[in-house]
């Protein structure tokens, strides 16, 4: 950043142009300070000045470690989903057959993962290199933490560009004495997959008071094995006749044909082709493919996460600490065999396994003229990726008070990884092509001795996409009390920050491009690097004894696309202490991510099935097309980075009361209202082939126009997001009685309104309420916990609840239409806490066995269901022990 910026900025925040720091909902009950000690003061996510603590009054949902662990909460993601707010659309299961590298996301408001910071500890780790726009949550050491603090309000004006839809600041302890080992283990009463296992092992040594140091340290290793969609009713196949679903493919096993004289058939097509996996085709004489009896509905994954602190109190007001965080996640997820179709598999009538030649079935109409193959070699078993995504970072920060000011100053370096394998199952075009031409191969029925040998020495092992990213920074700032006006003292705070992050994406070609199932054939070698630089500052004024305006400011330069200034201001109004009223504005800016610029453009199989809107048009083919290719058929998508991008820019508004009517009952209710314009992203490929005639430039055919190539889906500046809702939270403390002491809390969002433009200046598509291009937007969500503290005992019961929805509708008949039905599930759960080493949690997750409700989404590979906000694997048993020594 230049001298001229600087100075330019840093007389826009002194001059007063600043504005505020957010919705302030902290319940009323901790407006009183009754424990006779002195009060310290603190930072709480979402404001850079240090205050006390019972002063704050912050819009952050906090969830402690301790609760989340009675709950059966066993990762980042579990926690999260407690948090109405969090529209959660990309899962662990997101990968099955998707490219995500295994990650999960946070996405408040349903604006997207890249409008939500995750931080830890109040910083920032490296975002996933595939995408570089959010955390991968699967790193996050959820053993070490001690709470979770979700900001719900926007926050470009204290955190940075990024955080348009809210914060999440995981925070980890910050010391632990004594040592101990916890041991978890989950089990599903149905039968199949997906049994978790947890162990992890924690000790801290010294006291800062005592001996003038702290350290601690964590390691954690938690894993789950694979659920099969076969072994689940609701997702074992995707044709439901009864639902109007037919999700299928042509390219199947036994393969069909299309001839050069226009014949399309199957050889076994007369005998009922080969059940369960494949059917005849009720409109040709080909087989249909049930490609859905080969998906993994939860992946099989591990994580491993490792953390150590040490702090060193140098002098009683300056602490220094040296902190390391290590999480490594890995993905295994399974789809079907690879479709050979479109690659140039072709048989001619010398090949022994020509139909009627004497192994293979005739077919009529057949007079020895070549075959066009559409194959999928099931003898391979299905196609078997392995993800796996690393982070590591080294933080040193300085801390404590000089000359009247609180400071907080810091250095890290985060580096993420993130490699993906061919772990089984893929083939090498080439090979294919060569031994199905060459009589070697049999597309039509088992292999020979020296078929099955070619076939095994086909297939495609190894690493064939890697991605580093590097994020260096150092940030610096200092608060204090300026001066005390007749309301109460005026706190100031500023600060700076700068960045530097690089990625690079590395493709192995030589193994890629070798097998057009990959979806990284064509992929190209990538890297970026941005410098990031920026000053912040904040003003709490108390204007009267009872009402206080924040301002907040923050200028945030980027080297490859400029700068933005972004104000917030907010009130607090307190006139009485059993209401509090509060509001704010706030500006947005969100730059696109190293990915969004110079991410690699890969081509790859549509999660549809779609008829060629030129070739198959109202799915009847044109003559001369192979329907096995154009017709009702996954489609090839091209994605990828775009270096014309523009940034994103919001506007946020907000309002809110909280009202606490009797000492035991808090009640709290806050409006926003969100204004997004052009959204980055990718259109959504149901949207691109649903309105050929608005997206025909975006389909790239052969030069001859008798094959679609791909559809061009690169990401792009779409529209605007407008969405506006609710935030409800009850909390209500029963008088003690004679069984203990019981709570009941309730957090809820409604969302009034979600509408999107897929471009600027288009028609909006309302989204709240109903499945529009890829995902949901429930109306309403909310999380009920009911709490009965007993002598050594603590019993949970909660409820998690979706309402219902109307559902995708696109690949199904009119008449078929479908509304989501609710999903409400509830967990029970008892901790015993009465030994002074073991502590013992055991519960059930998904008392009742409720099954997901019934969608015909087709967005994901696995259908019946909807894998990103529901569980497939039904009742769960579970226990949780710590022993401390």
């Amino acid at each position: 950043m230049n001298e001229t910026i600087l100075s330019r900025t840093m007389s826009r925040l002194f001059g007063g142009a600043v504005a505020g720091l957010g919705l302030l909902a902290c319940p009323l009950a901790l407006a009183q300070d009754t424990s006779g000690q002195p009060m310290q003061r603190v930072e709480v996510t979402g404001s850079s000045i240090k205050r006390l603590a019972t002063e704050t009054s912050l819009p952050i949902t906090t969830i402690r470690a301790a609760d989340f662990a009675k709950q059966g909460l066993t990762t980042a993601q579990d926690v999260l989903n407690t948090i109405p707010m969090n529209q959660t659309s990309t899962v662990s299961a997101s990968a099955v057959g998707s490219g995500t590298g295994g990650r999960s996301s946070a996405d408040l408001r349903g604006l997207g993962g890249d409008k939500t910071l995750v931080l830890l500890n109040g910083r920032r780790l490296a975002n996933h290199p595939y995408f570089a726009d959010t955390v991968d949550l699967n790193i996050i050491p959820i053993a070490a933490l001690e709470r979770v603090e979700v900001l719900r309000d926007g926050a470009s004006a204290i955190y940075g560009t990024d955080a348009i839809g809210g914060v999440i600041n995981f925070i980890t302890k910050r010391s632990v004495k004594g040592n101990a080992l916890t041991v978890e283990g989950y089990e599903p009463l149905r039968r199949g997959g997906g049994n978790e296992q947890r162990i992890n092992l924690s000790g801290g040594w010294g006291d800062l008071n005592r001996d003038g140091y702290s350290m601690f340290g964590v390691l954690d290793y938690h894993q789950q094995s694979a659920l099969r969609a076969v072994d689940r009713s609701f997702s074992r196949t995707g044709v439901r006749p009864d639902r109007g679903m037919n999700e299928v493919s042509r390219t199947t096993f036994p393969a069909n044909f299309f001839s050069d004289n226009g014949i399309a058939g199957n050889p076994y097509f007369a005998s009922g082709c080969r059940p369960p996996d494949t059917a005849p085709a009720l409109d040709e004489p080909v087989c249909e493919f049930d490609f859905t009896q080969y998906v993994d509905n939860v992946p099989k994954t591990r994580q491993y996460s490792a953390m150590a602190k040490f702090n060193r109190q140098f002098t009683p007001d300056h602490l220094g600490s040296l902190e390391f965080v290590f999480g490594r996640s890995t993905n295994e997820a399974r789809v079907a065999p690879p479709p050979l179709s479109n690659i140039g598999v072709t048989m001619t009538s010398a090949s022994p396994y020509y139909p009627g030649a004497g192994v293979t079935p005739a077919f009529p109409g057949l007079t020895g003229e070549n075959l066009d193959i559409s194959w999928r070699p099931t003898e391979t078993g299905g196609r078997v990726n392995t993800d796996s995504s690393s982070t590591v970072r080294l933080l040193a920060t300085l801390e404590g008070t000089l000359a009247g000011w609180d400071y907080n100053a810091g250095i890290a370096h985060s580096l993420g990884r993130a490699r993906s394998i061919f772990d089984g199952g893929y083939v090498i075009d080439q090979r294919i092509i060569d031994g199905v031409g060459d009589g070697t191969l049999n597309p039509f029925g088992p292999q020979s001795a020296a078929g099955a040998e070619f076939l095994q020495n086909s297939l495609l092992l190894g690493e064939y996409l890697h991605a580093r990213i590097h994020s260096s920074a150092v940030d610096a700032r200092a608060s204090r009390e300026l001066m005390t006006l007749p309301a109460g003292p005026l706190g100031f705070a500023i600060g700076a920050e700068f960045r530097r992050d690089r990625a690079k994406y590395f493709v192995n070609r030589a193994l890629a491009s070798q097998a057009s199932s990959s979806g990284s054939a064509d992929a190209q070698d990538q890297s970026g690097a941005r410098s990031i630089g920026a000053v912040f500052s904040e003003l709490n004024v108390p204007v009267i004894k009872d009402l206080e305006l924040n301002f907040a400011a923050r200028y945030d330069h980027y080297n490859d696309v400029g700068g933005s200034f972004n104000p917030k201001v907010a009130l607090r109004y307190q006139p009485v202490k059993q209401l509090l009223v509060r509001g704010s504005f706030n500006k947005g800016f969100r730059a696109p991510t190293l990915f969004d610029l110079y991410g690699p453009q890969t081509t790859t199989n549509s999660s549809d099935t779609y008829d060629d809107p030129r070739l198959c048009p109202g799915g009847t083919p044109i003559p001369g097309a192979n329907p096995n290719i154009v017709c009702g058929q996954q489609q090839n998508v091209r994605g990828g980075g775009n270096p014309n991008l523009q940034p994103e820019r919001s506007r946020t508004y907000s309002a809110g009361i909280v009202v606490e009517p009797l000492p035991s009952l808090t009640v709290s209710a806050d409006y926003w209202n969100i204004r997004l314009k052009d959204q980055i992203s990718a259109l959504a490929e149901q949207t691109i082939f649903s309105n050929f005639a608005r997206y025909q430039d975006l389909f790239v055919y052969n030069a001859a126009g008798n094959r679609l190539d791909y559809v061009l889906d690169i990401t792009s500046n779409l529209g605007e997001v407008r969405t506006r809702g609710l935030d409800l939270s009850v909390l209500y403390r029963l008088p003690r009685n004679p069984f203990g002491n019981v709570s009941l809390s309730l957090d809820g969002t409604y969302v009034n309104k979600y509408d999107y433009q897929n471009e600027r200046g288009g028609p909006f598509t309302e989204n709240a309420g109903r499945y529009a291009d890829a995902t949901p937007v429930f109306r309403w969500r909310h999380n009920l916990l009911l709490t009965l503290v007993s002598g050594d005992y603590t019993f949970n019961l909660s409820n998690r609840y979706m309402s219902h929805y109307v559902d995708q509708n696109t690949a199904v008949a009119p008449e078929f239409a479908n509304n989501v039905g609710h999903y409400s599930t509830w967990s029970l759960s008892t901790t015993f806490t009465g030994h002074k080493q073991f502590e013992l949690t055991a519960g059930i997750k998904n008392l009742f066995d409720e099954e997901p409700p019934f969608t015909n989404q087709v967005t994901n590979f696995q259908l019946g269901y909807d894998p990103r906000y529901t569980d497939p694997l039904g009742r769960t048993v579970y226990a949780r022990l710590t022993y401390k020594f």
